[in-house]
């Protein structure tokens, strides 16, 4: 069954959603998700550790045989964790390709799998032009949880994420890359929210997807009440500093330049700290913001010169809202769907859901 989304709870939420709420209410974007779970398969566990684990992918263009830039900026607010393809970014402002979700162990076979499926799908470009891949794959820790040590993602794994990915509905909670994920110590994992942006009456939508594996149970925040005080029950034993991560993605169809979308990504970070953490030493909080428009060939098979539209610096606001409120969302719906597993370390217990009428109440009282 369906678990509730945190607006289903009826909290007081800011902001206009899209339709699906979801970071695929931008057009054209597909996700698809694996899982590596030996509660299904008890074979997996082949060093007697549960094994809870997967890969998220994210296509922005979808299958889109022609190669195309995506406009993009990246910000770290803690860099206690790893993005492949961060570098270039930061230098040449775009990237091509799918973004990539995973553990920390599984960043390296999950690139491989990106690579390959690059240049099968833009063959004959990258044949052509001497093109080389540099995809996105980012990670966070989930070894409470999963055997990470273990190395039990494989390439077709994460080819299996590849080929699932769709538009419409994201499965949110234990799915993908945030199977085995932990946040405020409640069972964490992929969420994702959208909003809607009016520019001069001309609509446009930023979506948020994260993977969140953060934060301690007291700092817990929503709608501005530290509720994490009062919800006590089923934390992880010897927690007692910030020890996860958390990954974000927003995407828009707004037309950005990549030093516009640098500065959207770091609203992620205003979004996180909503949620209570202060994004601490051993947490990985890496960002990336792309945009789907500005669609034009790969600079390589480029004119000498392009032209870019971008939004007016001085309409920026909204759109730092709207990332601000997307993130904090995305992160309550991967908790509001996450459902409670086994630990792997220590080997005895189990990592709650958080019980959403307890919240409510919380709130709503």
């Amino acid at each position: 069954m369906t678990k509730p989304r945190v607006r289903d709870l009826g909290l007081p939420l800011p902001g206009i959603p899209g339709p699906l709420n979801a970071i695929t209410d931008v057009a054209g974007i597909e996700i698809g998700t694996c899982e590596v779970l030996s509660s299904q398969d008890p074979s997996l566990a082949t060093r007697g550790i549960p094994v809870q684990t997967g890969v998220t992918a994210i296509l922005p263009r979808g299958r889109d045989p022609q190669p195309k830039p995506l406009w993009a900026g990246q910000f770290s607010l803690n860099g206690n964790g790893e993005m492949t393809g961060a570098h270039w970014i930061r230098d040449g402002g775009w990237f091509c390709g799918p973004v990539m979700l995973t553990n920390s162990h599984s960043v390296g076979i999950v690139h491989q799998a990106a690579t390959r499926w690059m240049i099968e799908t833009y063959g004959s470009t990258w044949e052509a032009e001497h093109l080389w891949a540099l995809p996105v794959v980012g990670e966070t820790y989930d070894g409470i949880l999963n055997d990470i040590n273990g190395l039990h993602v494989t390439e077709e794994h994460a080819r299996a994420a590849l080929e699932a990915a769709r538009p419409g509905r994201v499965a949110e909670g234990n799915t993908g890359g945030g199977a085995g994920m932990i946040c405020y110590e409640f069972k964490g994992g992929t969420g994702t929210s959208s909003r809607r942006i009016d520019i001069e009456g001309e609509g446009f939508t930023l979506g948020a997807l994260v993977q969140a594996n953060h934060g301690l149970r007291p700092w817990f925040t929503v709608a501005g009440r530290n509720v994490g005080a009062e919800m006590r029950e089923n934390r992880v034993p010897g927690l007692t500093r910030e020890s996860g991560s958390i990954i974000v993605v927003l995407a828009t169809d707004l037309p950005l330049l990549p030093g516009q979308l640098e500065r959207i990504s770091r609203r992620a970070a205003i979004g996180i700290g909503r949620g209570g953490t202060p994004g601490g030493n051993n947490s990985g909080d890496i960002f990336l913001a792309f945009s789907t428009a500005n669609e034009m060939p790969m600079p390589q098979v480029s004119d000498a010169w392009r032209q870019m539209t971008c939004l007016n610096d001085e309409r920026l606001d909204p759109v730092y809202m709207a990332a601000v409120e997307a993130v904090e969302e995305a992160i309550l719906n991967a908790l509001c769907a996450a459902r409670t597993v086994p630990f792997a370390r220590p080997n005895t217990g189990l990592c709650a859901e958080m019980d959403t009428e307890h919240l409510k109440r919380l709130i709503m009282e």
